[in-house]
C-alpha cells in the first residue's frame, strides 16, 4: 500500500456511525448490477414487499414467481436479483446497518438452500425412493453453512461455502436401490444445480465446497461417521478456525427439531480443547502467511490489488483471525465466549477480559467499516471482488455513500481505509507477532544475520547460558525424553531459556528465579500446550519470573496447576479483592453456556469449578506474595472463595441427582475449623458437616445419595486437579456418624438432650462453626442452635479441666523438640490462644452475648478483654502475638520453610499467649 494522507484519529469511528440523510449523498442507481436488475426485472420488482427482506419474505417470493409460470431455478435466481437490489437501496440510500444487510443475506440463503434441497431430494425420491437406515427410518441430510454463512454474516455478493453431511449409512428403499452415498451424491449434484448453476437469470449462489474432508480430492457428501473419523484423525489446525462458524443452514426442519444436535456436539470436541490451546498460534501463523504471500503475490506488479480490504494486511480477514484464534484458545474452557458472529465475539472477549475493551471497540468500527466498503464494491457489479475500485467515478460514489469525500486533490475514503487498516495490522501482529510486522526483527529481516536459532540440547546453546544455567540444563539433556521431544519442541524450550538467561542478565528476575523456572518446566515437557504459551506470551514468562524469585510456593502451586499461568496475562491480576458474586455470576455464565453446547454433564461442570477454583486461588497467591493484601485478607478471600464454590457445586451436582424429589434441595453446609472462622490457608482442607431440613419420607436416603456425590465432586481427581480436601470427622458421632444429619436431630445431638450427645470438645468446634453454603433459609435456623450451644449453663472448673485434657492430647500428638519453637502447636503457640478463646466463649457467652459472634480469635479477644474477662492488655496482647504468628506461619509456608523456629525466637509473642493461657486455665 502506497504512502497515504493521515485522517483524524475519529474519522473510522464517525464513519461507523455516519447516519445517513433523508436526501442522500449517493444513489443506488449508480451501481450497474442495479441498473441491469431494473431493466430486466421491472415487473417484478414491485412484488418484493417493502422494508428488509427476511426468509419468509423471499420463501414467499419464490413461490409467487414460481406459481406465476417461471420454473423453480429461474424463480430462486429472480428472488436473488431483487432482494440484491432492495438491500442496495437501503444500504445507499436509507442507512441500513452492516448487521442488517448480512442478516438479509444470511436469510436469502438459508431459504432458497431450503427449497432447493426440498425439490432435488424429491427428484431423487422420484427415482431412487427414500434412504433408510437398518431400523427403516428415513436418513436425514444436512447442509453445513461454513464461513460467513455459518456466522450470519454473508457478503452481498458472496459465494456460499458449504459441507454436505448424512447421518448415516444405508440405503434407498425404491424400484432402484442405490447406498446412501449414491442417493445424497445425486442430491448434491441436483442442489447445485438449482443453486449453483449460472442460466439467462444468473445464479442464486456460488457454491464452494472445498472445506469438506480432503478438500476437493474427497467426496462431495460424507457420512456423519466418517465426518467425524476424518475431525479426530487428519484433521488440521486451520480447519478447526474454519469449523468454529459452521452451523446446519438446511433444512430448517432439522434445525428445528434438534436432530442435528449430534453434528454440533462433534464439531465442539473438534474445535475447541478442553486446555488452553496455545498451541495454535503456529498454525494460525503458518496460514496467515499463506494468505498475506497470495496476495502479495497477486498484487505484484499491479497496484490497484493493495486495496484488497479482505486480504491485504490489515483487511476484515486479519480481524476475523483474531478472533477466532482467541476463541479456540480460550473457548474450550470458557463456553460462555463462543460465538460465530465476529462483532459478538468481540464483545465477549472484551467482557471476558481477553481483550481490552479499547482493541474490541476499535476492532468492531473496523469490522463495520471495512465490511461497508466491501459491500459497496460489490454493489458495482455483483463481482465477488473485495479490490478496491480505481475508476474515480466509483471511488467518488463509495466515498460519498459513506458520507466521506474523494476527488483529485484529496481522497477521505483512502484516508479512512489506510488508518483503519493499520489500526487492525497493528492489532493483529501484537497478537501473532509479539508486536513486530512479520519478518521484522533485530536483524531487520535478515535470516542470515545473528547467531542462528538453536535446540535446547545443542551445545552451541548451552553455551551461551551462565554457568548456573548451563549446568541445569546439561543435566536435562542427558535424560531420555529431552532426547525424545520434536524439534519445534527443543526449539521452544530453548527459546524460554533463553528469555529467562536474558532476564537475569538485565537484573529483571534473580539465579534462583530462573533455576526454579527450569524446576518447574521440566514435568511439563509432554504438555507442550503450556510452553506454548509461554513462547507466544513473553510478558507471562516475565511475569512468572518475578513470581518465582518471591516464594517457592507458588513454583509448587504452578506444578500442581500448570493451567494458572494463563492468569498472568490479565493485567488486572493484581489489582482488587476477591469478590464472590462476580465470581458466582461468571460460572453460572459458564454452566449456560455448557447448557447450550449439550455439555453440561458430570465431567464438564466439576473440571469448570476446578479450573475456576485454581484461578481465583492464584489470583490471591500473586497478590499475596506481591505484597498487595495482608495475611488476614488472604484469609478472608480464600475462605469467600471456597464458600461460592461450594455453593456452585452443591447446586450443579443437586440437578445431576437421580434421586433428587425436588427443584432445590433444603440442605445446608456448616463450615469448621479454619473455614469456620474464615482463616483459610492455601491447601487447607475443609471441616464440613451436611444437614438437612426436610420433611419428605425419602429425605434421609436421597440427601445421603447426594453428599457422597457432592463430594464426589469436590475431591475428585481429574486432569484438571482437585478441588479441596473434605474431612467430616466433626458431624455427629464422628466417622461412626451418619455423613448426613437432619437439623432437628443435630439439634437434639449438641444440646445434650437424648442418650446420644456431644462432648465438650465438640461444642469447641462449634464456637467456629458457620453456615457457609446451601439454602439460606436454614441459617438462622443453625445459628439459633450454635448461639444455644455456646450459651448453655456448664461448671466452669470442669469445662477448663476437659479443655486442657484436649489440648494436652493434641500436644502430645504433635511432640515439637525441646530446643525448637513451632508457632502453631508449642505452649504460646496458635493452638493454645484458640483453645484459650474457645474456653472463653463456652465460659461466658450466656452473661456476655457478643462473644458468641463468629468473628475470628483476634476480634474475640478483643471482646474478652472488653468485658473484663481477662486482665487489662492481656487480650489485646494476645491478640497480636496471634496475628504475628499467623503471619510468620503463612511466610514460612509461602518459602516452603519450616514452622519450627529457634527456641528463643518470637519471645515476645509466646510470653503474651502464655499470659493468657495463665488468664483463662491458671
Amino acid at each position: 500500500m502506497g504512502s497515504l494522507p493521515t485522517a483524524p484519529l475519529n474519522a473510522v469511528a464517525d464513519v461507523v456511525d455516519v447516519v445517513i440523510s433523508p436526501a442522500p449523498l449517493a444513489l443506488a442507481e449508480h451501481s450497474r448490477f442495479v441498473q441491469r436488475v431494473r431493466r430486466r426485472y421491472a415487473g417484478e420488482l414491485a412484488l418484493l414487499p417493502s422494508g428488509l427482506p427476511g426468509r419468509e419474505t423471499v420463501s414467499a417470493l419464490v413461490q409467487e414467481l414460481h406459481a406465476a409460470g417461471r420454473s423453480l431455478p429461474s424463480a430462486l435466481r429472480v428472488t436473488r436479483q431483487l432482494v440484491l437490489e432492495r438491500l442496495a437501496v437501503l444500504d445507499i440510500e436509507q442507512g441500513a446497518t452492516v448487521h442488517e444487510v448480512t442478516q438479509a443475506m444470511t436469510e436469502l440463503a438459508e431459504a432458497t438452500l431450503d427449497i432447493a434441497l426440498a425439490r432435488a431430494q424429491a427428484e431423487q425420491d422420484a427415482r431412487y425412493g427414500a434412504p433408510r437406515n437398518e431400523a427403516g427410518q428415513r436418513i436425514d441430510f444436512w447442509v453445513v453453512g461454513m464461513g460467513k454463512l455459518g456466522a450470519r454474516e454473508l457478503n452481498v455478493s458472496s459465494d456460499i461455502d458449504i459441507v454436505y453431511v448424512y447421518e448415516e449409512d444405508g440405503q434407498t428403499d425404491g424400484a432402484e436401490r442405490v447406498s446412501a452415498h449414491e442417493y445424497f451424491s445425486a442430491v448434491a449434484r441436483s442442489l447445485y444445480a438449482l443453486i449453483g448453476d449460472t442460466t439467462e437469470d444468473g445464479f442464486v449462489f456460488r457454491v464452494d465446497l472445498a472445506l469438506r474432508p480432503n478438500g476437493h480430492s474427497g467426496p462431495p457428501v460424507v457420512s456423519l461417521a466418517m465426518l467425524e473419523e476424518y475431525l479426530q484423525v487428519q484433521g488440521r489446525e486451520w480447519e478447526r478456525f474454519a469449523w468454529l462458524k459452521s452451523r446446519v443452514v438446511a433444512p430448517r426442519e432439522s434445525v428445528r427439531n434438534g436432530r442435528a444436535l449430534g453434528l454440533r456436539a462433534m464439531v465442539a470436541a473438534f474445535v475447541y480443547r478442553r486446555y488452553l490451546d496455545y498451541g495454535v498460534f503456529e498454525g494460525l501463523r503458518q496460514l496467515h502467511r499463506k494468505v498475506r504471500d497470495e496476495a502479495q503475490r497477486r498484487a505484484a506488479g499491479r497496484p490497484e490489488r493493495a486495496n484488497d480490504v479482505k486480504l491485504s494486511r490489515g483487511g476484515i480477514r486479519e480481524i476475523e483471525f483474531i478472533v477466532q484464534l482467541l476463541l479456540v484458545v480460550r473457548g474450550g474452557q470458557f463456553p460462555e465466549i463462543r460465538t460465530r458472529s465476529t462483532l459478538k465475539a468481540l464483545d465477549k472477549l472484551a467482557a471476558g477480559g481477553l481483550m481490552k475493551p479499547a482493541s474490541a471497540q476499535r476492532l468492531a468500527q473496523a469490522y463495520i467499516f471495512l465490511r461497508r466498503v466491501e459491500h459497496r464494491i460489490q454493489y458495482l457489479d455483483d463481482q465477488q471482488t473485495h479490490l478496491l475500485p480505481t475508476a474515480d467515478g466509483d471511488l467518488g460514489w463509495i466515498a460519498r455513500s459513506l458520507g466521506l469525500s474523494c476527488n483529485a486533490d484529496a481522497c477521505e475514503l483512502l484516508d479512512c481505509l489506510g488508518e483503519t487498516r493499520e489500526i487492525v495490522a497493528t492489532e493483529f501482529d501484537l497478537l501473532l507477532h509479539d508486536g513486530r510486522s512479520p519478518g521484522s526483527g533485530s536483524s531487520g529481516g535478515c535470516r542470515q544475520c545473528g547467531p542462528a536459532p538453536q535446540p535446547v540440547d545443542s551445545e552451541i546453546f548451552i553455551e551461551r547460558l551462565p554457568p548456573e544455567l548451563a549446568d541445569r540444563v546439561r543435566q536435562w539433556c542427558e535424560q531420555p525424553r529431552i532426547e525424545r521431544l520434536r524439534d519445534d519442541s527443543k526449539m521452544r524450550l530453548a527459546k524460554l531459556i533463553g528469555r529467562a538467561a536474558q532476564a537475569v542478565h538485565e537484573s529483571r528476575c534473580t539465579m534462583d528465579a530462573a533455576i526454579r523456572f527450569i524446576d518447574w518446566v521440566e514435568p511439563l515437557l509432554r504438555r507442550e500446550s503450556y510452553l506454548a504459551l509461554l513462547v507466544e506470551r513473553p510478558e507471562v514468562q516475565n511475569r512468572l519470573l518475578r513470581l518465582l524469585g518471591l516464594a517457592r510456593w507458588p513454583m509448587r502451586y504452578l506444578m500442581l496447576h500448570p493451567g494458572v499461568i494463563d492468569e498472568l496475562a490479565d493485567e488486572r491480576l493484581l489489582h482488587g479483592r476477591f469478590d464472590a458474586a462476580e465470581y458466582i455470576a461468571d460460572l453460572e455464565a459458564r454452566h449456560k453456556a455448557w447448557e447450550r453446547s449439550g455439555q453440561a454433564d458430570e465431567e464438564s461442570l466439576p473440571d469448570t469449578l476446578r479450573r475456576a477454583h485454581h484461578a481465583e486461588v492464584f489470583r490471591t497467591l500473586v497478590r499475596d506474595v506481591e505484597g498487595h493484601i495482608t495475611v488476614e485478607q488472604v484469609a478472608d478471600d480464600l475462605s469467600a472463595l471456597a464458600d461460592a464454590t461450594l455453593d456452585c457445586a452443591l447446586r450443579w451436582s443437586w440437578q445431576h441427582l437421580k434421586q433428587r424429589h425436588r427443584d432445590a434441595p433444603r440442605f445446608a453446609v456448616i463450615a469448621y475449623g479454619k473455614l469456620g472462622g474464615k482463616e483459610l490457608g492455601y491447601g487447607s482442607d475443609l471441616d464440613l458437616v451436611f444437614l438437612y431440613d426436610d420433611d419428605d419420607e425419602r429425605a434421609g436416603e436421597v440427601y445421603g445419595a447426594f453428599v457422597r456425590k457432592l463430594i464426589h465432586w469436590l475431591t475428585l481427581r481429574t486432569a484438571a486437579g482437585e478441588l479441596f480436601d473434605i474431612d467430616t470427622a466433626l458431624r455427629p458421632n464422628g466417622n461412626s456418624g451418619l455423613l448426613v444429619t437432619s437439623l432437628a436431630s443435630f439439634a437434639h445431638y449438641q444440646s445434650g438432650r437424648g442418650s446420644n450427645t456431644a462432648w465438650t470438645w465438640e461444642h469447641q468446634a462449634v464456637t467456629r462453626a458457620r453456615w457457609c453454603a446451601g439454602t439460606r433459609e436454614l441459617e438462622p435456623h443453625f445459628e439459633a442452635v450454635r448461639r444455644a450451644v455456646l450459651r448453655a449453663p456448664r461448671d466452669a472448673q470442669a469445662l477448663r479441666s476437659e479443655v486442657q485434657t484436649m489440648r494436652e492430647k493434641l500436644r502430645a500428638a504433635r511432640p515439637v523438640a525441646p530446643a525448637r519453637f513451632d508457632v502453631k502447636h508449642s505452649p504460646g503457640g496458635m493452638v493454645d490462644a484458640e483453645f484459650a478463646v474457645q474456653a472463653l466463649v463456652l465460659a461466658h457467652s450466656a452473661t456476655h452475648p457478643q462473644l458468641m459472634d463468629n468473628v475470628g480469635n483476634i476480634a474475640l479477644l478483643q471482646r474478652a478483654e472488653g468485658c473484663k474477662l481477662l486482665p487489662s492488655g492481656v487480650g489485646s496482647a494476645a491478640a497480636d502475638a496471634y496475628r504475628e504468628l499467623r503471619r510468620a506461619q503463612h511466610r514460612a509456608r509461602l518459602d516452603e520453610q519450616p514452622t519450627q523456629l529457634a527456641a528463643d525466637a518470637m519471645a515476645l509473642q509466646r510470653d503474651a499467649v502464655t499470659a493468657l493461657w495463665r488468664a483463662v486455665f491458671g
